[in-house]
């Protein structure tokens, strides 16, 4: 089974003081950073971009920060994020045509960054299969996209499980990533279903001993 890695979103930190924040949960032991882009229009709410990224770069040069873009046609921006210091790269299968997904996801290699493909809750399993092999990490939300502290989708843990399967015949290498709702209660399901990268907001920023979250959330299993 593959390691259990922790990857707290900063959706969830206090942008008043966001180096301290992300400062905080590094010490505490998380791998990864992850950092939403949201753009209004793919899904319902307005976050963070690129200046974001370049200055948590600039501020933590050996940090793995996990982006996920959840913007429409993301293909016009995947050169600026990448350049920005992405060390990981997620697109939305829903947000444009396969060629273009496609040709982002190409464009993302050939820059040296990681590439991964996320599916909202409404979408199958299958919606993956046409990349499966060229991916780093498959991202399955596990809350509506848009907007933080919602409660966990239990009844994606099927579709967690089929593509922890599918990647397994094809690409075991590949990650997959849960986003949304994860917490002391639901970090075990979702691993118990395939999973191994947990995406935490609230969970990890909202605690007061953040050394001790990560520990519990990445012990799960």
């Amino acid at each position: 089974m593959k390691s259990v890695i922790v990857a707290p979103s900063i959706l969830a930190a206090d942008f008043a003081d966001l180096r301290k924040e992300v400062g905080s949960v590094l010490e505490a032991g998380a791998e990864y950073i992850h950092v939403d882009v949201m753009d209004g229009q793919f899904v319902p709410n307005i976050s963070i971009g690129i200046p974001v990224v370049q200055s948590l770069r600039r501020a933590f040069p050996a940090a793995f920060l996990d982006v996920h873009l959840m913007i429409s046609a993301p293909g016009r921006y995947v050169e600026a994020f990448c350049r920005a210091g992405a060390s990981h790269l997620t697109l939305h299968v829903e947000a444009d045509r396969p060629e273009n997904i496609t040709a982002a996801l190409e464009r993302i290699r050939q820059l040296g960054v990681r590439t991964g493909l996320a599916v909202k809750p409404a979408t199958g399993a299958d919606a993956l299969t046409p990349w499966l092999e060229e991916l780093d990490m498959a991202l399955v939300m596990t809350v509506e996209p848009g907007f933080g502290g919602q409660r966990f989708m239990t009844d994606q843990m099927p579709k967690v499980a089929a593509v922890r399967a599918a990647l397994d015949r094809v690409n075991p290498a590949c990650d997959v990533e849960v986003d949304g709702g994860i917490d002391r209660g639901t970090a075990p399901v979702a691993i118990g279903a395939g999973a191994n990268v947990l995406a935490a907001g609230s969970a990890v920023f909202g605690a007061k001993d953040r050394a001790d979250i990560i520990r519990a959330l990445r012990c799960s299993g």
